[in-house]
């Protein structure tokens, strides 16, 4: 079952597949600025004198904003049609806050900064995604997604590795926050460059979409639960790096190592399941589910080889989140439906990621174990709910 034919063979399609490369290096070198600091937030906070609930409460609120707030996001570019403002301001938002960590006195300032980032990303997605999901619809809509997050979690990789020689060599937090001013600058650059190059991403459309659009669908409402429970059984990475850390299973060098190993398995899965998706549609979404749940009894019951198994399995896990995850949503709504739908559905996405997070943080001070069941039982929640989209998606 061909879902989505795409063709990059057509001058309409190597346009698309232009417009999503040159996005995909944009993402690339924002990537390289906050997923870099993503994979040190939490040990930083933890030498800030933050405790494992503080640093639970911190992921989970930036991932409450930085989906919640993509509901209004979503909701105004919809009614605008002026996707290209909000990309550009998230975008700016974003690149500031991080190098802005070098600043941090003290872990109060440091998690506004955190938490900031994390509106910055709100802002733009839903806008950027929907101009990738016009450029999906002439080339794949899962390869468009894929391609997008391989290079995307490229940035991911590299940006974790720099810091790591950083912190070996130096050792000190500020100077590598401080760093990614250089590659936040090219963002920046990169990202006005591509909206003066494609002013109208909207017009890849293969075919104009219909002015009175249908509502959402059954399909959306079931597989936005399905998803809402894997994102509260999803332990933010800043937890991980906290335990890594508290526990002596990797030192402050292999802590960023731990997460370049994971963008590296969530960006070549990304490129594998894109392509698995525009072939199979939400089914791939099953087995990835049942592997990404294994990722929370690896990495904090496991010493340093199993918890760096873990977090390979935890990336896997991340880059469902980032591609196949928005081009699934793609596929079931409308057209002119999609940026009020993925506003909608990743304010409850992170809705739960924050209700999780907080969860997962106050059970850790209590019990390790008590987490790992808490992820455990709610991924394995959602597979009901994506085997019933998987059979409302097969009779359309």
């Amino acid at each position: 079952m061909v879902l989505f034919g795409g063709s990059t063979g057509t001058r309409a399609g190597k346009t698309a597949l232009r417009f999503v490369l040159m996005i995909g290096v944009v993402s690339f070198f924002a990537d390289f600025v906050y997923e870099g600091g993503r994979s040190i937030n939490g040990s930083f906070l933890a030498t800030l004198g933050a405790s494992g609930a503080i640093v639970g409460v911190v992921a989970g609120l930036g991932e409450l904003l930085g989906y919640g707030l993509r509901f209004f996001s979503g909701r105004i570019s919809e009614r605008t049609r002026q996707f290209w403002p909000m990309t550009l301001f998230g975008y700016f938002i974003q690149m500031a806050a991080v190098p802005a960590l070098a600043l941090a006195g003290n872990w109060q300032i440091a998690s506004v900064l955190i938490v900031l980032e994390r509106v910055g990303k709100a802002i733009r997605n839903p806008p950027r995604d929907v101009m990738l999901a016009h450029a999906g619809k002439e080339m794949g809509i899962g390869w468009a997604f894929g391609l997008h997050e391989g290079l995307d979690q490229a940035g991911a990789l590299i940006g974790p590795l720099v810091l790591a020689v950083i912190l070996a060599h130096r050792g000190e937090y500020r100077i590598a926050f401080a760093t990614l001013l250089i590659p936040a600058c090219i963002t920046a650059v990169l990202i006005v460059v591509t909206k003066f190059l494609y002013p109208r991403p909207e017009d890849l459309e293969p075919h104009t979409p219909e002015m009175h659009a249908a509502g959402l669908g059954r399909a959306f409402w079931i597989y936005l639960v399905g998803a809402a429970l894997v994102a509260a059984g999803f332990a933010d990475y800043q937890l991980i790096a906290f335990h890594l850390q508290k526990h002596g299973i990797a030192s402050a060098i292999w802590i960023p190592i731990f997460y370049s190993v994971a963008m590296a398995t969530s960006g070549a899965g990304s490129l594998l399941f894109g392509k698995l998706f525009d072939r199979f549609g939400v089914t791939v979404l099953i087995p990835l589910t049942l592997i990404s749940i294994a990722s929370a009894p690896l990495v904090f019951l496991g010493g340093f080889r199993l918890a760096l198994t873990g977090a390979a399995l935890w990336g896997l896990g991340m880059g469902v989140h980032e591609s196949i995850i928005p081009a699934a949503v793609a596929a079931m709504v409308p057209a002119e439906r999609r940026p009020s739908a993925y506003g909608l559905f990743t304010a409850a996405y992170g809705i739960f990621w924050f209700l999780g997070s907080a969860a997962i943080g106050f059970l850790y001070d209590v019990s390790i174990l008590a987490a790992v069941v808490f992820c455990v039982v709610t991924g394995a929640a959602s597979l009901p709910f994506f085997f019933a989209v998987r059979r409302k998606m097969a009779t359309r």
